[in-house]
């Protein structure tokens, strides 16, 4: 089965202290993720390591206390972090893509959007995303604050199958590893309580800014999007090769739901701005067959609605179809009905793709829910 794979790489892994680049780490991290790519696995890598990049360069050691230096060392460093990235994954001829994202980027349903799309279009065209939040312009309100958190988010927006955060241990342990020699390894987390939460506090990473805890919250959030998480280490011979081949490795923290029943619940709890009715035609392809919501089936718009609204699809007698996400605003959508998805770009003079509703961003609702 060909998954797609959120792959999140931590300071302790990609540099030595925090201080300068692991260029071993770089390389392995690279064949073992072409060799996903090649089985045709789709991959999402996020990486830390801007600041330590940054230091590097400028030949500086320690911790900056103050944000405006942390944010200097990472404006320089990441430019460098990506140059040593895109070299490494031009050895396996992979061209890489960056992504640099703040917490506002995932409040604004207009740029989620986007950044869904250019995420979906760097996949589909066999080029790897490389995710960082972006330090030098986030504000404290901004941050997300952990790149644990910034790829749990990356793994609701792609429904990826599977969550791997790369780390300095084996794993989730009930004490911490490095202080105590009888620590037992978890293999396995089916929930997450309370009792699993004070094992994460009592274990710690260097040159990072999350520890364990920081990682469970990570895997909290991508369970209840439907994604299964491994924390593990790369010191573990083909780490990503195995997980994405099926093996459990680390600590393996089970989904708590599908990608698809947990896009749904979101969807029907969003509240809708405006409504779409579409003709007969559209209403049993909708229901039958789950396709994509095309301009040449709408009849008529109601409301006023931005791109990314919520909106309702209705039949031509009334009929509740689903929930969705508009691709176009109202505006744009009442210019395009009834027209084929070939002429939008000529009508509009830009153009969001064919679809006036992914399938993707659509939850239908069935008789019994109706």
């Amino acid at each position: 089965m060909k998954k797609t794979i959120v792959v999140k790489v931590g300071t302790s892994t990609l540099t030595e202290e925090g201080n300068s680049l692991k260029r071993r780490a770089f390389a392995e991290l690279a064949r073992q993720i072409a060799q996903m790519m090649e089985e045709g696995h789709k991959v999402i890598l996020v990486s830390s390591g801007a600041t330590a990049a940054g230091r590097e360069l400028l030949r500086t050691k320690g911790s900056e206390s103050e944000a405006a230096a942390k944010q200097m060392l990472a404006s320089v460093g990441q430019s460098q972090l990506m140059r040593v990235w895109a070299e490494i994954f031009s050895n396996h001829d992979i061209t890489v893509g960056q992504i640099l994202l703040t917490r506002s980027d995932f409040l604004s349903r207009t740029r989620y959007l986007n950044i869904r799309d250019t995420l979906e279009a760097l996949l589909e065209s066999g080029i790897l995303p490389i995710i960082n939040e972006n330090d030098p312009v986030a504000t404290k309100e901004s941050f997300v604050g952990d790149n644990d958190n910034l790829a749990a988010r990356i793994c609701n927006m792609s429904a990826a199958d599977l969550f791997v955060i790369l780390t300095n241990q084996q794993g989730l342990f009930d004490k911490d590893p490095s202080k105590h020699r009888d620590a037992r390894h978890i293999p396995e987390v089916k929930r997450i309580d309370q009792t699993i939460l004070k094992m994460g506090k009592k274990s710690t990473s260097k040159g990072g800014t999350g520890g364990m805890s920081t990682k469970i919250e990570a895997a909290e959030l991508a369970s209840h999007s439907g994604t299964t998480t491994h924390i593990c280490t790369l010191k573990e011979k083909d780490v990503l090769i195995r997980l994405a081949a099926g093996e459990a490795l680390g600590t393996r923290f089970l989904a708590s739901t599908t990608p698809l029943e947990s896009r749904k619940r979101w969807l029907m709890a969003e509240a809708t701005q405006g409504t779409l009715q579409v003709d007969r035609g559209a209403a049993e392809k909708i229901k039958k067959e789950g396709v994509s919501l095309l301009a040449v089936g709408i009849v008529s718009v109601e409301g006023k609605f931005d791109r990314g609204a919520g909106v309702k699809i209705v039949s031509a007698e009334g009929e509740i179809l689903g929930v969705g996400l508009s691709n176009y605003n109202s505006g744009d959508i009442a210019l395009l009905k009834g027209v084929h998805s070939s002429e939008i770009e000529e009508r509009l003079g830009y153009s969001f793709g064919p679809e006036i509703i992914h399938r993707d961003n659509f939850a239908p609702i069935t008789l019994h829910e109706s």
